[in-house]
């Protein structure tokens, strides 16, 4: 059987991850063919990293496309959007990790996934609880909130907060944020995708609660999602691990593309 042709987009933290598990555990399926950054010397260095030469490095996204049967958007949300609409016009399939960049571009996404035939893959990313959440939907869900607890650290750098809050020396948690998933993702790009999941699967981005609390305690990102449903009351308490490369991703929501990833070569797919 022909192997799965995968192109990368983003060379960071989570990129360079997925680059060298696909090249270490996924030979027998799939076959990395590109790498594509806007920063070129992060794909040239991880080209060279995986494959001793910088031919993996493509010299732009139209190019890396051309490669790859499947393409997966490890970049930014700013940037997530267009890398999708190229890649599925294009004829590939795309599995987005920057999620929220999706969110106001659904309608769009649906219309033109079907219209190439293409498939859009959402990570779970770094939660637990999405099989329970879609399958309660189906019987219809009261609510939905997520609360997310990360060190002050992780918000460093993000414009919402830097606005609003010192967190300089904090001594106890502080609530930055109360209000719906679609404004989570707005006003937290890089910190709080899991909202555009949970909002996706969902009951969607307007009804999705989230609250974000910088805690100085805690040195793990803490992700609590609870779920009421006819069907069901569910409530999940995920303590990730960060990224050892970038401390504003837990190491969880790479190896949640990992996972996904074998979905979609496995003929044998399991759980909802």
């Amino acid at each position: 059987m022909k192997k799965l042709s995968i192109g990368i987009v983003g060379c960071g933290a989570i990129g360079s991850s997925l680059a060298k598990e696909i090249s270490r555990n996924f030979r027998q399926d799939a076959i990395l063919t590109g790498l594509f950054d806007i920063q070129r010397e992060k794909s040239l260095l991880l080209s060279k990293k995986i494959v001793k030469s910088s031919r993996l490095c493509a010299s732009d996204l139209d190019s890396l496309i051309k490669r790859a049967d499947l393409v997966i958007e490890a970049s930014s949300g700013k940037a997530a959007w267009e890398i999708a609409r190229k890649s599925l016009s294009g004829g590939c399939k795309i599995m987005v990790m920057s999620v929220g960049g999706m969110v106001g571009h659904l309608d769009q996404l649906f219309i033109l996934a079907k219209k190439h035939r293409g498939q859009v893959y959402f990570p779970s990313g770094a939660v637990c609880g999405i099989d329970g959440l879609k399958a309660a939907n189906i019987a219809g869900i009261k609510s939905v909130v997520l609360t997310t607890r990360k060190h002050p650290d992780a918000f460093c750098g993000v414009e919402y907060v830097a606005k609003r809050f010192k967190l300089a020396g904090l001594k106890k948690d502080k609530i930055l944020f109360n209000g719906t998933a679609g404004e989570a993702v707005k006003y937290f790009p890089q910190n709080i995708n899991v909202a555009a999941v949970l909002g996706l699967a969902g009951i969607g981005m307007h009804k999705t609660r989230v609250r974000i609390i910088a805690s100085p305690s805690v040195h793990k990102n803490i992700h609590e999602i609870l779920i009421e449903s006819p069907a069901a009351k569910i409530f999940t308490r995920t303590e990730n691990v960060l990224h050892p490369l970038n401390p504003k991703t837990s190491y969880l929501a790479v190896l949640a593309a990992v996972a996904t990833l074998r979905q979609i070569l496995q003929p044998v797919k399991i759980g909802t």
